[in-house]
């Protein structure tokens, strides 16, 4: 039996661990052979540790224990020429593109006016402007290749509403829903699709510890805004990983410019 993204590739940001490992099992599971990057280092405002050239090493190990091939590299998706480099090194190993997941992204917490200088360019930076250099690298590919294709950008539930204590994680997961609905329709007519998935919290290495005391102290008012709807506390990586390998499939055909909410009922209250 045919795999549903067989003969495909997919190009995958934030791939060391967490939603971008899963992404990239899901999707080679599916059949897709898998560029990959991360820049496998801590930023310098979050208050958890990055990823490492060890778990970027652990992603392409399980992929290619699903029999597909993987190009693993080193970059920040602030670096542009290194991202557009990566790209194509692995567009000329692997044969094509037709898969793109935008998923590289940092979080840290802050009362907005508080927010430091160096925490908001650091965090717009990476999840907003990371964001255009990977489209600005791919598009042009999937549009020479004339085949069509699937752009999925990572947002949060945070790109859909004003989540307190994260103002400037918020305003660049707002950011990306704007870029990714422009992108549908100027793509549209390429048969490039261009949808945008929005997670609650989930069971990654990408923990807010300095949130802790905005919830403590604001427990009565602005805290319920992160409770979920369904019973459960967080999302496992693998069950964003399952919307993702839906968007990049030919079963999601129909769908662009669309904001598929993945966040346990967050957004339903």
């Amino acid at each position: 039996m045919t795999s549903r993204l067989e003969g495909k590739v997919a190009f995958i940001t934030g791939a060391a661990r967490g939603q971008g490992r899963a992404h990239a099992i899901r999707l080679a599971s599916e059949g897709a052979d898998i560029i990959a990057i991360d820049n496998n280092k801590t930023a310098d405002t979050t208050a958890y540790a990055g990823p490492t050239p060890s778990d970027l090493d652990e992603t392409a190990r399980l992929v290619r224990a699903t029999g597909r091939r993987i190009v693993a590299r080193e970059v920040d998706v602030r670096d542009f020429e290194g991202l557009s480099a990566a790209v194509h090194d692995g567009v000329a190993e692997l044969g094509r593109l037709d898969i793109v997941v935008a998923n590289a992204g940092i979080c840290s917490a802050a009362m907005s006016w508080e927010i430091s200088l160096e925490q908001w360019h650091e965090t717009i930076d990476t999840n907003l402007t990371g964001v255009f250099y990977t489209a600005k690298a791919t598009v042009p590919i999937l549009i020479e290749q004339g085949t069509g294709g699937s752009i999925i950008v990572i947002s949060s539930a945070a790109g859909l509403r004003g989540m307190p204590f994260v103002g400037h994680y918020a305003a660049s997961k707002h950011g990306i829903v704007g870029l990714a609905r422009t992108m549908a329709n100027e793509l549209g007519s390429h048969r490039i699709r261009v949808n945008t998935v929005h997670p609650g919290g989930v069971n990654t290495e990408m923990t807010i510890p300095d949130m802790s005391p905005y919830l403590e102290q604001y427990a009565e008012t602005l805290a319920p805004m992160f409770m979920n709807a369904l019973p459960y506390t967080v999302s496992e990586p693998e069950d964003i990983a399952d919307t993702v390998a839906f968007l990049a499939s030919d079963e999601s055909r129909h769908m662009t410019g669309s904001e598929v909410r993945v966040d346990l009922g967050i957004l339903a209250r």
